[in-house]
C-alpha cells in the first residue's frame, strides 16, 4: 500500500507566498480582494500573506484614495521599488546589454556595452562590472536576488552549459559555473537560449500575454525559436527543443554550420538577405542589413527581389509551424519582423498555400511588443523564477 504523502504547514504557506508574489509580479498593482479571487483563498490568508509580504520588504500597501472613501475599501498591494531585483543580461555577437529589473518587469537601469571580441572570460569579466556598476545605482535596501543571461545558443538548462554558439564562437563553455563563480556561489545565475527566453517574454509580458499556445522565431544573424504550449514552456527532454532555424526546407540547399544543408537559416537569415541583395560578404553587418531593408521598402532592386526572396521561405516556415504546432499565434522578432512588415502579403499568400485549411485560421501573425528587449526581459524572468520557488 503506498505511502500518503504528508504536507507541512510551512511548505503550504511558501506554495502560497510564492502564488502571491507571482501574482503581483505578473500583473502588477492589485488589491486583496483581487488576489483573494484569483488565488481561490480567503481574505485573512491573503492578509497573512501580504502582511509577510510587506514586512520582508518585498510589497508595499497602501488604502486608495488615501483611505477617504466610505466603506472599507480594500488594500492595494504593489511590488517596492526599492525592494528585490535580479540582473538579467542580453549577450550578442558585438554588445551585450545589463538591466537591474524589478518586480513587475519594471526595468530600473540598463547599461550597455560595445564589444569587439566576445569571449568567454570577457564576457564573464563585463558581466561582473555590470553587476557593481548597476547595483551602485540601485536603493541601499534593494537586494539582488538572481541574475539571468541570454545567449544566442545552445543551451544545457540544467547547469549553463553553452553546447553551441556558432556566432559567439563558443563551444561547450561552462558558462553558468564561471559566472557563478565571479558573481558568488550563493547566487542563483541561470543561462536560457535567447530565443526561448524572448518567447518567455512575449508571453509573459508582451504580443501574446494570456494566450496558451504561441510559437516565437527570431531571425538576425541566425534564427532560433521558442514555443509555448499550454501556457507552460517547452524546452525537450534535454533543454534545446525549439531550433527552428535548423528544421530542414531542402536537403540540396546551402551548407548550415550545424553540419546540414538547406535549413531554414540559411534561407531566413541575414547572410542570406545579403547574399540574395548581392551584397559581398566582408560587408556584412547592421549598416548593409538596414540599407537592403530600407531600399526594398522603396522597391529599388535587387533589395526588394531579395526581401521577396525571403518573405516566400518565411512564409514557407511559418505554415510548417502551423501544422506541426497549431499555434494562437507565431510572433516573428528582429529582422524577420521587418520582413514581415514589408512584405507581409507574400508571406500570408505563402501561409495560405503551404498550411492546413484547419490550422491557419486559428493563428495570428504578430510582431513583438517588446521589440529588441524581448530576450533581455526573458532574462530577467528566469532569474526571477528562483524567487518564485523558494
Amino acid at each position: 500500500m503506498p505511502r500518503s504523502t504528508v504536507v507541512r504547514p510551512e511548505e503550504i504557506r511558501r506554495h502560497n507566498l510564492s502564488q502571491v508574489l507571482q501574482q503581483i509580479h505578473r500583473r502588477g498593482e492589485l488589491t486583496r480582494a483581487e488576489l483573494t479571487t484569483s488565488l481561490g483563498l480567503n481574505r485573512s490568508t491573503i492578509g497573512d500573506l501580504v502582511g509577510d509580504l510587506v514586512r520582508q520588504g518585498v510589497v508595499d500597501e497602501h488604502v486608495p484614495g488615501g483611505g477617504e472613501k466610505a466603506g472599507r475599501p480594500s488594500h492595494v498591494v504593489a511590488p517596492r521599488p526599492d525592494g528585490p531585483y535580479v540582473l538579467a543580461v542580453e549577450v550578442e555577437v558585438e554588445r551585450i546589454v545589463s538591466a537591474a529589473v524589478g518586480l513587475g518587469g519594471r526595468v530600473h537601469v540598463r547599461h550597455e556595452t560595445v564589444v569587439a571580441e566576445p569571449g568567454p572570460a570577457a564576457v564573464v569579466t563585463q558581466i561582473a562590472r555590470d553587476a557593481r556598476r548597476l547595483a551602485a545605482r540601485m536603493p541601499a535596501s534593494a537586494t539582488l536576488v538572481g541574475v539571468g543571461v541570454s545567449v544566442p545558443g545552445t543551451i544545457q538548462r540544467a547547469d549553463g552549459l553553452v553546447v553551441h554558439a556558432p556566432n559567439l564562437r563558443w563551444r561547450n563553455v561552462p558558462f553558468g559555473a564561471r559566472l557563478r563563480t565571479r558573481l558568488g556561489a550563493d547566487l542563483d545565475v541561470r543561462i536560457g537560449n535567447n530565443a526561448n527566453l524572448g518567447a518567455l517574454a512575449e508571453h509573459q509580458r508582451g504580443a501574446a500575454r494570456a494566450m496558451r499556445d504561441v510559437v516565437y522565431i527570431v531571425g538576425s544573424v541566425g534564427v532560433g525559436g521558442g514555443v509555448i504550449v499550454d501556457g507552460a514552456e517547452m524546452y525537450g527532454a534535454g533543454g534545446y527543443a525549439g531550433e527552428i532555424g535548423h528544421i530542414m526546407l531542402n536537403p540540396d540547399g546551402p551548407e548550415c554550420h550545424c553540419g546540414s544543408n538547406g535549413c531554414v537559416e540559411t534561407y531566413l537569415g541575414e547572410h542570406a538577405l545579403l547574399r540574395e541583395a548581392g551584397v559581398a560578404d566582408d560587408a556584412f553587418g547592421p549598416a548593409a542589413v538596414a540599407g537592403v531593408l530600407a531600399d526594398a521598402e522603396r522597391g529599388v532592386p535587387p533589395a526588394a527581389d531579395a526581401v521577396a526572396t525571403v518573405a516566400t521561405s518565411l512564409g514557407r516556415t511559418l505554415a510548417i509551424l502551423i501544422n506541426v504546432f497549431n499555434p494562437e499565434a507565431i510572433v516573428v522578432g528582429d529582422t524577420l519582423a521587418e520582413i514581415l512588415r514589408i512584405e507581409r502579403p507574400r508571406v500570408e499568400r505563402e501561409v495560405e498555400r503551404r498550411a492546413m485549411a484547419a490550422a491557419r485560421g486559428c493563428t495570428a501573425l504578430l510582431t513583438p511588443d517588446l521589440g529588441r528587449d524581448s530576450s533581455l526581459i526573458g532574462a530577467s524572468e528566469l532569474a526571477f523564477q528562483a524567487l518564485f520557488a523558494t
